[in-house]
């Protein structure tokens, strides 16, 4: 369990530098990690093969993209292991006990009309809860749709550290957009579309990831709004411009005249603020701004005050 904990602290460090592209100091965890005898559970439960995956794309250092590279190599072999070791535990031993059991179980089957069994493959295991099936579909719009998801999951390598099946993801994430619109008109189309752009978007790596993981639904992101897939960065400085023209608009007020000799064009009112500015030249007289407290339309006033 302390091991765990050690691993996911490295971990969300390193997705602070990536957050906030300066990898300075990623050599030192890295190092850590190095030393640290991983097992599968631990890469599963803390997902830190994805953290050093996106420490590798982000920094500029040579040294930090070869370890990092090392690390993920190590892990991968750890993570093949693991299904080689399942493979041999499901495939039946060779002997010659097993192989006339083999054979009889194959006449029995033969005489029952039942095909014999055979051991599955298993795949690779992914670190995350895999993805309800969606329905196959025939429709050539909505498999290309489907291509066009699975292409923007890939973009970068994080699938395969995650070990998700993107084909299998960006069906159930179609599925969920056809079951609202119920065809494949232009509001489909326009939606998929928006899905597509935000996750190809290499400035929000964040979105892409937490679908892969499962942190974000099918069913979340084939509904969620364009502010809310909005990178943090882009949030922030959306939030920003709206503080600031709050910030303008009450400055306008409050730094103005009420006054009702002026009539609002669009509401008819008379309850309005001016403010004087000097734009021309100092013989000429002050051009007068006008607000309409009333639907806040603005405008520059043609007659002045006394």
């Amino acid at each position: 369990m302390a091991k765990n904990q050690e691993v996911e602290r490295i971990a969300k460090k390193l997705d602070k530098m990536v957050h906030k592209k300066n990898t300075d100091g990623a050599l030192d965890l890295l190092r850590e990690l190095k030393n640290i005898k991983m097992s599968l559970e631990t890469l599963q439960s803390t997902r830190v093969g994805m953290s050093v995956n996106a420490v590798r794309k982000q920094s500029s250092d040579e040294e930090v993209q070869t370890l990092a590279k090392a690390l993920i190599k190590s892990w991968k072999k750890l993570l093949d292991g693991s299904e080689e070791k399942k493979k041999k535990e499901g495939s039946p031993v060779r002997s010659s006990s097993t192989s006339k059991d083999s054979g009889s179980s194959e006449k029995s089957s033969k005489k029952s009309g039942e095909p014999p069994t055979t051991p599955t493959t298993p795949t690779l295991p992914p670190l995350v809860t895999s993805f309800p099936p969606a329905p196959v579909t025939t429709d050539s719009v909505r498999n290309k749709c489907r291509e066009l998801l699975v292409a923007a999951l890939q973009t970068d390598d994080d699938h395969k550290t995650i070990g998700v099946d993107c084909e299998h993801l960006a069906a159930q994430i179609e599925e969920e957009i056809f079951q609202e619109f119920k065809s494949t008109d232009m509001k489909y189309k326009t939606r998929l579309r928006s899905r597509i752009s935000n996750l190809k978007d290499q400035k929000n790596p964040d979105l892409r990831r937490n679908v892969l993981c499962g942190n974000i639904s099918p069913q979340r992101i084939a509904s969620m709004t364009a502010e809310e897939m909005a990178s943090a960065e882009l949030k922030q400085i959306r939030e920003a411009l709206t503080k600031e023209s709050i910030r303008e608009h009450q400055l306008s007020k409050v730094g103005g005249t009420e006054t009702d000799m002026f009539i609002c064009n669009k509401c008819h009112g008379k309850s309005c603020t001016y403010t004087q500015v000097q734009t021309r030249s100092a013989d000429e007289p002050m051009t007068t701004f006008v607000l309409c407290n009333s639907c806040g339309n603005r405008w520059k006033a043609l007659k002045t005050l006394a």
